[in-house]
């Protein structure tokens, strides 16, 4: 999929009822409010407002971990991309589920074991606390700074083209309405209402898939093959787009390209900070684990329906009215839904995607604020005696700050392919993040200068080659504007060819971790033991969760 979308474009594909959208929408948000609040009631403590208690189940948690990472990418960025480029665009769905495999095998279960709240105390636990703490609170912070803006985005694309908002004034308010609620959920709520709200969008989103890949099949005779030969039919690119190579093959560098995105989409997950707090939330390891199987499962089965969608989309909607639509490729499932079910079918679509929308960003929300109280308010600013209440009170304010920077960020990222700025998310993971935890938890010689060069030399390698790649400025030049996020094809700075950087920065992450390690003669043994041991049988990990 291209780096950019347009999504300013003429409303000559406003569709549905304004008023019936923005009901549906509204009752969503009333009913999720009064679950909030009800939630909010049994906050008492840091560990109820950071991890809901640790009080859910593995299948809770596994529903509320799908709800978390099904974003807006996986329901209209995918569905968009297999649309326009049909085989390649699917590639992001097996990258997205693939990358599950790593985070079971390799990070839930002793992730869940030596933790309290945040990475950082994985991260931290035998070396240097505050320098650690530090790089990984920053770490969290633009990563979730970076998927923000994918949900944002999304939803100023969902709105332009729901209500017919094509000013960017109009979307932009939208996109602070959104960030006023996400702030809210997290404020009221805390962890405990944000995973009951990721639960309840979590089963909207799948039945609201479930039923229109099932009413798609049905209009093709329950055969994919007649699905296939329709979208055929009605993309102007023909067969192309049942086989690979349709955006990445034609040159050398984007068939380089795709093994980057690839190679970011299946290490990015275990490095992402919202997934990984999410592992805090069940009362166990073993339910650590239940949790990342059901999240595998329910993933699995939403990623073949995207397959239907997007091929269905190609073959009702058709690629050229999905390009013209406001929002651009990721107004597809919206507008197959209304081809299908007309107002009312789009109305509740609308509504599912827009409280993935809400759902995602306060996960994202509550973990970069918990963060930023946890790792540099209460550990390194106040060394551990801040005490609890006062964290929780830096978290809520830190949510807030968050909020509006979610809004600033949104509105210039409006218009940009969400799937795609995901992958860049899940690229900075990969190279600063999941090297940092392999190596605390499987190498017995890692020391804080390997994390901490592992960490900053991750995250600035894959921010700088983002900068001055075509995903910023001097994209592919279509009908006068640039396919990057500056749009005006007089302003080119870019000198890295990939559009994601996961090929050179996730190595170079994992390269200087090694370099600084080796480098270094600190090293503790003991504290190493200890953390083996706490990581593989859960001991002592109980005492102290129970003091906070």
């Amino acid at each position: 999929m291209s780096a950019a979308t347009p999504a300013l474009l003429p409303a000559a594909t406003n569709v549905g009822s304004p008023g019936l959208n923005i009901a549906i929408f509204a009752l969503f948000v009333i009913i999720t409010l009064a679950i909030v609040i009800r939630a909010s009631r049994n906050n008492r403590t840091a560990a109820d407002y950071y991890a809901g208690g640790r009080a859910f189940t593995g299948r809770q948690n596994g529903i509320a971990i799908s709800g978390d990472y099904l974003s807006a990418a996986s329901f209209l960025g995918i569905a968009g991309a297999i649309a326009i480029n049909g085989y390649d665009g699917f590639l992001y769905s097996i990258g997205f589920l693939v990358a599950w495999l790593v985070a079971l095998l390799l990070v839930a279960e002793l992730l869940r074991n030596t933790g309290r709240f945040t990475m950082a105390d994985v991260l931290s636990f035998r070396l240097r606390q505050r320098p650690v703490r530090v790089a990984a609170a920053i770490s969290t912070l633009v990563v979730s700074f970076f998927y923000l803006l994918a949900q944002m985005a999304g939803a100023g694309g969902l709105v332009a083209l729901l209500l017919g908002i094509d000013g960017r004034v109009g979307q932009s308010v939208v996109i602070a309405v959104v960030g006023v609620i996400m702030v809210g959920y997290v404020l009221i709520g805390g962890m405990k209402g944000t995973t009951w709200v990721q639960i309840v969008k979590a089963t909207l989103l799948i039945i609201g898939a479930f039923v229109m890949t099932v009413w798609v099949l049905a209009l093709n005779g329950f055969s994919l093959s007649t699905l296939l030969g329709s979208a055929v039919a009605a993309s102007p690119k023909g067969e192309a787009i049942l086989g690979p190579g349709l955006q990445y093959g034609a040159t050398t560098t984007s068939k380089i390209d795709f093994i980057s995105l690839g190679l970011a989409l299946v290490l990015g997950t275990a490095g992402l900070p919202h997934v990984l707090m999410r592992f805090y939330t069940v009362p166990s390891s073993k339910q650590a684990r239940k949790s990342v199987e059901w999240a595998i499962w329910l993933i699995g089965i939403f990623y073949l329906f995207t397959l239907v969608l997007g091929y269905g989309a190609a073959a009702l909607v058709g690629p050229a009215k999905i390009a013209a639509a406001p929002g651009g490729a990721n107004s597809a499932a919206p507008l197959l839904a209304y081809e299908l079910g007309g107002t009312v079918l789009l109305g509740i679509i609308a509504a599912v995607a827009f409280a993935t929308i809400l759902a995602v960003v306060a996960g994202l929300t509550i973990t970069a604020s918990a963060s930023y109280a946890h790792d540099i308010y209460g550990q390194v600013i106040k060394r551990g005696e801040g005490g609890a209440d006062a964290e929780v009170r830096v978290a809520r304010i830190a949510a807030v700050v968050i909020g509006i920077v979610a809004i600033i960020g949104g509105i210039f990222a409006n218009g940009q392919n969400i799937a795609f700025l995901v992958a860049l998310a899940f690229a900075i993971a990969a190279s600063a993040n999941l090297p940092t935890i392999l190596y605390s938890l499987f190498w017995k010689r890692f020391n804080t200068r390997g994390a901490l060069w592992s960490i900053y030399g991750g995250l600035t390698s894959a921010i700088v080659l983002i900068l001055f790649s075509p995903t910023v400025s001097g994209g592919k030049v279509t009908a006068g504007k640039a396919a990057s996020m500056i749009t005006d094809p007089s302003i080119d700075f870019h000198w890295f060819p990939l559009a994601n950087p996961g090929l050179i920065s996730i190595p170079l992450g994992f390269f200087l971790g090694w370099l600084g390690t080796v480098t270094s003669k600190e090293h503790n043994e003991a504290k190493y033991v200890e953390m083996e041991v706490r990581a593989l049988t859960g001991a002592g990990a109980e005492k102290e969760v129970l003091r906070h």
